[in-house]
């Protein structure tokens, strides 16, 4: 083909480019018309949506026909197809419309277009507007997917941040109903029993942290909430009947050290009564280095009362001495001197001019009436701490 010939050709496939160019822009009102109608009648999901949301995607279907003709009167220009589309309705939509139904939507939209080729393009501009049209599906579904990441992404900034709010509001005492929305908003339920861990973070980016508790808890069908408070990981654990065993396939999250698990409580509004304990708890836990990994609050009732926690020492006194001092001078006695006589019965019967046998028997009533076992030596030890504690209390209220 000479010069003369490619300019001729040149030319006429620009003037068909415009003329159907202009086919596309008078026809884009009923092009979308015609895209709603479809939807109505092939998508039940889009029939349930609420007016405004309909709406909302009527106004996304017309601004991508607009675009694409605009886009096919110059393929070459820069032109943001993103915010062309879906840039004219509210942010909301990608949450109310998922990136499935949003390719059913894209896929019925090209449809109505391509069946159309032929009474839209100019004589002899058919293939172009078909390759054309193939050519925009592709942009404006890697536009799609590119609007959902974004979306995804600045969510899940919004929930990391939402999450380490809620976590910070129990380890502050300031449960309220709000607290309760913002957990809600995280997917928490209502879960009706609610225990807090704490532990040491490992050496990690506090967000790869807090996905990994996240991978655990869900491979272990946990309800949980997580922050990095500092050095710490804390977990809140929702709907377990026996958090310890939950809280052992949460362990590997964890940096070394001790994880200490606050007690049970009804509901996430209570939980800083568990969060206070789960904290002094790893505060005191370094005073026993054998504990197990994790271990109760409960537990470690001693050594928190040892690191200045007047909850647990409190408990001790109540739990503890209080009941036993009711229960009669005689089980005081014998506990006291069977514990000073280095958990010898004999050296204890012998002390307190009675038989063994009488001393067994009153320390099986100690057992009874506090859940602790003198012979054991870890119980000896709590008991030990409760009967000074609870010296030094009646001291006080004698003073």
């Amino acid at each position: 083909m000479d010069r003369a010939s490619t300019a001729y050709a040149a030319g006429m496939s620009k003037r068909s480019r415009e003329a159907t160019w202009r086919r596309l822009h008078r026809a884009t009102g009923t092009l979308a018309g015609a895209a709603i109608a479809r939807m109505e009648e092939k998508l039940p999901w889009y029939r349930k949506m609420p007016a405004e949301q309909r709406s909302w995607v009527g106004l996304v279907a017309q601004a991508g026909i607009a675009a694409f003709t605009e886009w096919f009167r110059d393929p070459a220009s820069p032109r943001a197809i993103s915010a062309d589309v879906f840039g004219t309705a509210p942010r909301e939509l990608a949450r109310a419309v998922s990136l499935r139904q949003t390719v059913e939507l894209v896929r019925i939209t090209i449809e109505v277009v391509e069946e159309r080729i032929n009474e839209l393009a100019a004589p002899g501009g058919e293939a172009e507007l078909r390759e054309a049209l193939l050519r925009y599906s592709r942009e404006i579904a890697f536009a799609a997917a590119q609007v959902y990441a974004a979306a995804a992404e600045a969510r899940g900034a919004w929930d990391a941040r939402l999450e380490a709010l809620v976590v910070d509001a129990l380890l502050r005492d300031e449960a309220d109903e709000a607290l309760r929305s913002r957990a809600a908003a995280l997917g928490w339920g209502a879960p009706e029993r609610v225990a807090v861990v704490a532990g040491h973070a490992p050496d990690s980016d506090p967000e790869a942290i807090i996905d990994g508790i996240h991978r655990a808890a869900r491979h272990a069908g946990l309800n949980v909430l997580a922050g990095v408070q500092g050095d710490r990981l804390i977990a809140v654990l929702g709907g377990n009947d026996d958090p310890l065993a939950a809280t052992k396939t949460l362990l590997s999250q964890f940096g070394p050290g001790p994880v200490v698990v606050g007690q049970t409580v009804p509901d996430l509004l209570a939980a800083p009564a568990s969060a206070r304990a789960a904290i002094a708890g790893l505060r005191a836990a370094p005073a026993w280095p054998d504990a197990p990994r994790p271990v109760l609050a409960d537990d470690l009732l001693p050594e928190r009362a040892l690191a200045g926690d007047d909850i647990a020492r409190r408990r001790l006194v109540e739990d503890i001495y209080m009941p036993l001092r009711d229960a009669g001078a005689a089980l005081l006695e014998t506990l006291a001197t069977y514990l000073e006589q280095a958990t010898s019965l004999e050296a204890a019967a012998r002390m307190l001019f009675v038989h063994p046998n009488t001393v067994r028997y009153r320390l099986r009533r100690v057992t009874d009436i506090t859940g602790y076992v003198p012979t054991q030596s870890r119980a000896a030890f709590t008991l030990q701490i409760a009967l000074i504690l609870g010296r030094l209390a009646e001291s006080e209220q004698h003073l």
